[in-house]
């Protein structure tokens, strides 16, 4: 529940020709051209007030000059993409995605925001056919988690990027550390079948929880000057338990978890996340702990 939604896998309206997706990434393809996308879009403006003590982080470590050619791997509904385009006034920023739905809003909202700059592909970044050398920064807010093959990925936005070309991003710390997954989780458990989202090497939110990994993973693919940062921020969540246990439960794959339940379960489901939201109420709300790295290379 709760996870990270921006995606590392990006053309244009429509589902994109099998050549752009990736083998192995036609699931996420899938996923975030359909509920899930949709959802996503409806809950933009949640996302980028959760992330809102995040994505600073992201934006200092990567270093957008007036004139820079910005990349946003898993570029979502556009939140750092019109960050880095404001930054880039002079400049250009590419944002890529699988999801369609999210693109047209990334899309919309540029437009909206008088921000020419900012342009959004859809392909998967796995794979897609950028230029080489066309970047000077690639960025990424929590979108790198989720390719098949991460080596190949990496080793496509290294090429993306010109020689010494700055690649920041953030990915999740372990699941056990992130408490705005686990009190939600915990609490719930006991009632209702709990998704795996941690599985050894399998592409998910937490997949890049290993320092050791990333580190390897840079290196074999074209990196180095390689930092890990770790960032500890609490997490907005709603403006009260109420509000937050109603966005909790409608997401795609909470309502699904909750169609296999009883009747009985659904309602002890309820109460019991209601509950253990509430012992984080504060003045701003229902705030949680997040737990991230933040990762910085250059290209060799």
């Amino acid at each position: 529940m709760g996870q990270g939604t921006d995606q590392g896998v990006a053309g244009d309206g429509g589902t994109p020709p099998p050549d752009k997706i990736a083998a192995g990434n036609a699931g996420q393809a899938e996923t975030w051209n359909g509920d899930d996308g949709r959802y996503w879009v409806q809950q933009r403006e949640r996302q980028e007030a959760r992330y809102r003590r995040l994505t600073p982080h992201l934006m200092a470590a990567a270093g957008i000059r007036a004139d820079s050619r910005v990349l946003d791997i898993g570029c979502g509904s556009g939140g750092t993409s019109l960050e880095a385009a404001r930054a880039a006034a002079e400049g250009s920023v590419l944002g890529v995605d699988v999801s369609a739905p999210m693109l047209a809003e990334a899309r919309k909202r540029a437009a909206d925001s008088g921000l020419p700059q900012a342009a959004f592909e859809r392909g998967d970044a796995q794979v897609h056919r950028f230029e080489d050398g066309a970047f000077d920064i690639a960025i990424s807010r929590f979108g790198v988690m989720f390719f098949a093959d991460p080596e190949a990925a990496f080793a496509n936005i290294a090429r993306a990027l010109r020689p010494g070309g700055q690649l920041a991003f953030l990915c999740w710390r372990s699941l056990r550390d992130n408490a705005y997954m686990t009190v939600p989780m915990d609490a719930i458990a006991p009632y209702v079948q709990l998704p795996e989202l941690d599985a050894p090497g399998a592409p998910g939110p937490f997949s890049l929880a290993d320092a050791d990994r990333i580190t390897k993973l840079l290196d074999s693919t074209g990196f180095d000057e390689i930092t890990i940062s770790a960032v500890d921020e609490p997490m907005w969540m709603g403006p009260d338990p109420d509000d937050v246990v109603a966005y909790q439960l409608d997401m795609p794959g909470s309502r699904a978890m909750l169609a296999e339940a009883s009747a009985e379960a659904r309602a002890k489901t309820v109460t019991a996340l209601r509950d253990a939201l509430a012992e984080h109420q504060g003045s701003d709300g229902v705030t949680l702990g997040s737990a991230a790295w933040l990762v910085t290379a250059r290209r060799r």
